[in-house]
């Protein structure tokens, strides 16, 4: 688990770098985080960025396992979503830096200490694809 707390006036894709240190494999994000320089960068550590495209972008080759991963994204909106609830993050007001770290840190501890977490069914059998004519 990779994290980093930013000022709100940092771009979101600023810190994605440092985050993917050491990770292989694919990386989804959505069109927020969308950009060539990002892509090309992590291409060269080993990681392959998969977004969707952009309304006035050209259409481009996707893997049918790359769009299901990209359709259930859901799933990580769902896990913030509880995070900021169950720690009361968003509605907080902190009287210094410390006490929202603090904060930050207990959601993080419950999060990862919660026994039923939502998940992602990723093997699948041949009659769940779909079927392309």
């Amino acid at each position: 688990m990779a994290l980093k707390v930013t000022a709100g006036n940092v771009d979101d894709r600023e810190p994605v770098r440092e985050l993917t240190t050491g990770l292989t494999g694919s990386l989804y994000g959505d069109k927020g985080y969308l950009s060539q320089e990002l892509a090309d960068d992590l291409g060269k550590t080993g990681v392959t960025f998969i977004t969707q495209k952009r309304r006035n972008m050209k259409a481009r080759l996707q893997a049918e396992w790359d769009k299901i991963m990209l359709s259930r994204r859901f799933i990580i909106e769902t896990i913030n979503g509880q995070l900021k609830t169950l720690s009361q993050i968003e509605h907080s007001r902190h009287r210094s830096i410390k006490g929202f770290l603090l904060t930050v840190l207990g959601a993080v501890i419950a999060y990862c200490l919660k026994l039923k977490k939502p998940s992602l069914k990723v093997f699948y059998s041949e009659e769940d694809l779909p079927v392309m004519a």
